[in-house]
């Protein structure tokens, strides 16, 4: 898969083959490449392109495989009822305690909000800062009024 999208990405850059243009290999501070045919640099070192075949990026029509219906093959592993049944009861205890926790943040932040009006603390002797801690906090309490939401559609699916 990497061979092909290298030269997939040498195709693009050696557009006509006869031209012959060099291609160089960057790799930045993070460690991510990049190919360019722009001059050595420090970071850049020139790629050999002998050997190397140019494929046309145009996509070749191929016909449409005939669907066929998945059906698991007779070793496949199967759980039993009681196994899953311990497993969705997992999944709603899992469920249950990430809303208790999510409900306990959103009333410590409903009361910290205090209807948009929390109180000033004292390294908010800017006006501008305490607006910004205002609207943050509303933010997080319609973030986590939207995660108590997402939670009980999933508790509703389960049942």
């Amino acid at each position: 898969m990497k061979q092909q999208l290298v030269v997939l990405l040498l195709a693009a850059i050696v557009v006509p083959a006869s031209a012959q243009n060099d291609v160089y290999l960057c790799v930045d501070a993070q460690g991510r490449r990049e190919y360019r045919n722009t001059g050595p640099t420090a970071r850049c070192k020139r790629v050999d392109l002998s050997g190397v075949s140019v494929v046309s990026p145009t996509p070749v029509a191929r016909p449409a495989a005939p669907r066929v219906a998945a059906t698991s093959p007779a070793d496949f592993p199967r759980v039993n009822t009681a196994e899953q049944k311990a497993r969705d009861n997992d999944r709603k205890r899992i469920l249950l305690d990430e809303m208790k926790v999510e409900q306990d943040k959103l009333t410590a932040l409903k009361s910290e909000y205090n209807n948009g009006e929390p109180e000033r603390r004292g390294d908010e002797r800017n006006y501008a800062k305490y607006q910004e801690r205002t609207a943050a906090l509303k933010d997080d309490v319609a973030r986590t009024e939207r995660n108590i939401e997402a939670l009980k559609r999933e508790l509703g699916n389960l049942q």
